[in-house]
């Protein structure tokens, strides 16, 4: 059998891959390649989309098989209580173990205090490092792609932290051919990104094609929510709103979901995977860059939590 090369290098062929089957199967061979590797990986799942997604992609990379790596979320208390309900659902649908690192236990006993804003999403850190450093996880997968943020962009598929959790770019080694290197010395440790390169377009257009269930967050609906710093929050006990931030129903979705207290909803009418699609589609915007507070402290915020150890 003959194919033909089209403009560009592209075949005819119909074994060729479309570019949601070339992504699948690079974060197919990520996870294979880890397991390969490492002893005690684990998979940050938050109930987020993207560790939504990492999860189905492991369950596929395994398949009949279990997963054979837990999961750990570190829970702010201020998340969103839908999510937080969809995690566990789904954690006992497939049977999996969930560890759970409590930003909350850190602030009751004194090793942590509430910040003057109230966002407790960069209180993450610390409980993040040491339930790493106490369940001895030598590879951590997380759910960033490079077009989120530009500190993102900077990270190797496979980055590597030392022994206390900290990255330094300069310390990144080459992954030519998608050959990945998971060397590293006692106490030190692997963060694996198998969305690298992935966008926010290719994830929803997979969720679509694979049929892969949300929390209703994501698509339109009615909730109450109040402005500031130009982004819409909801109310809750975390500290919203002050007064003179006045609360109003509207109809809005979330395109990325963290804490409650820095993460702002889009105004939408988006209420199925088509019209989210091409909502997306249409945006200039990256998903943190329109709705991420905690990414807007400084030009280099994320950057200098990652150094520190952040995700």
């Amino acid at each position: 059998m003959t194919t033909t090369v089209a403009h560009g290098g592209a075949t005819d062929s119909p074994y060729a891959l479309s570019h949601l089957d070339a992504l699948e199967s690079e974060a197919v061979h990520i996870f294979r390649e880890v397991a390969g590797e490492f002893e005690r990986p684990v998979v940050l799942f938050s109930g987020g989309k993207d560790s939504i997604l990492m999860l189905h992609l492991a369950l596929k990379a395994f398949a009949p098989a279990a997963v054979p790596f837990s999961l750990l979320h570190v829970d702010t208390g201020h998340n969103f209580p839908e999510v937080l309900e969809f995690r566990d659902r789904t954690v006992a649908e497939h049977s999996l173990r969930l560890h759970v690192a409590s930003v909350q236990d850190y602030i009751d006993d004194g090793r942590l205090r509430e910040r003057p804003d109230g966002t407790r999403n960069p209180l993450q850190t610390v409980p993040l490092t040491d339930a790493i450093r106490e369940l001895r996880f030598d590879a951590v997968f997380g759910g960033g792609r490079r077009d989120e943020e530009k500190a993102r962009a900077k990270e190797r598929v496979f980055s590597l932290r030392d022994e206390f959790s900290q990255w330094d770019p300069r310390r990144q080694r080459p992954e030519l051919w998608q050959l990945y290197n998971g060397r590293h010395a006692p106490g030190e440790h692997v963060r694996v990104f198998p969305l690298s390169n992935w966008t926010e377009l290719d994830v929803w257009q997979y969720i679509a094609r694979e049929d892969i269930a949300l929390p209703e967050i994501y698509f339109a609906h009615e909730r109450e929510v109040f402005q500031r710093s130009g982004m819409w929050l909801t109310a809750g006990e975390w500290g919203g709103p002050k007064d003179g931030e006045a609360v109003e129903t509207r109809l809005v979705r979330y395109r990325t979901v963290g804490d409650m207290s820095c993460t702002g909803a889009v105004d939408s009418d988006a209420t199925t995977l088509d019209t989210v699609i091409a909502e997306i589609a249409a945006s200039r915007l990256t998903e943190r860059g329109a709705t991420r507070a905690d990414d807007k402290m400084s030009e280099a915020a994320m950057e200098d939590r990652k150094r520190e150890g952040y995700f």
